[in-house]
């Protein structure tokens, strides 16, 4: 088993984090756009809103609707530092390394992939 598949089989355990799903007008967007589009919003996102040590507004920066980048961040835990740290192992109180950063985005692309294939 993956890391991967390991962390999406702790996430489905967690009421939370199942409970997110992409809807009708996500997975339109996701298809229009393709991945390449998604990927970059992601690691745009993230670089804006999560990368620093001590992030604005850090636990209410990501909306939980309106991009398939938000519910997929949620679903994944990669939402806020505190959620980076719990699930990830990700310190918080630093700022997020491009491998780190890249990392987010493939957990985020890679549950995505899973969501449109379901």
């Amino acid at each position: 088993m993956t890391e991967l598949e390991r962390l999406f089989q702790r996430l489905a355990a967690s009421p939370f984090r199942r409970r997110f799903r992409p809807g009708e007008k996500e997975r339109r967007y996701c298809n229009e756009k393709g991945p390449e589009t998604i990927d970059r919003h992601a690691a745009d996102f993230i670089a804006q809103r999560l990368a620093d040590a001590e992030p604005r507004n850090d636990g209410k920066q990501t909306p939980m609707r309106g991009h398939p980048v938000f519910i997929a961040q949620h679903a994944t835990a990669t939402c806020c530092r505190g959620c980076l740290e719990k699930w990830h192992h990700i310190a918080a109180h630093q700022p997020l390394s491009a491998e780190q950063q890249r990392y987010i985005v493939a957990v985020i692309h890679a549950w995505l992939v899973k969501e449109m294939n379901r």
